[in-house]
């Protein structure tokens, strides 16, 4: 049977030209819009390190995110079909990306630190176990090319 194929459509829009476009490096803003119909707009731009503005929200955020959120939403769905009730749930995620001299970079690892409360009477076992079978599920996580780790932590 084939699979489902899923289509995602957002726009970036550059909201950055301040009158001299890209007439120099230092001439415009890194600042951008990404929206998608429906749904609020997310004011994005670089990392701080590359011109951007530390208080939108920048790619490799986005990334970062993106990893976190597809275990969470995983896991949770994994521990409602095995009767494991999950009362509280952040992830303080972290990403480390390398630049090379040259101004190429790529990330090299992904650590997901969720911290999970269980109802009293779940299995902490079957609950860590969950995190790994999320793992192997999320579509984000099985898109990179980098390792996705997670160090879960129940309350």
């Amino acid at each position: 049977m084939p699979g489902k194929e899923h289509h995602y459509a957002v726009t970036v829009t550059w909201t950055g030209n301040h009158g001299e476009g890209t007439s120099a490096y230092r001439a415009y803003s890194r600042d951008h819009l990404i929206s998608a119909p429906g749904k609020p707009a997310i004011p994005g731009s670089a990392d701080p390190s590359f011109r951007g503005d530390p208080a939108r929200w920048n790619p490799e955020d986005l990334l970062v995110a993106s990893l976190s959120a597809c275990h969470k939403l995983w896991y949770l769905g994994l521990c409602a079909a095995a009767g494991i009730v999950v009362t509280d749930y952040e992830d303080r995620a972290e990403g480390w990306m390398v630049e090379a001299a040259g101004g190429e970079g790529q990330f090299t690892r992904v650590l997901l630190r969720p911290r999970v409360t269980l109802a009293p009477g779940s299995d902490r076992g079957t609950a860590a176990h969950l995190h790994h079978k999320a793992h192997t599920m999320c579509f984000i996580a099985r898109s990179v090319n980098f390792p996705v780790e997670a160090e879960p932590e129940f309350v």
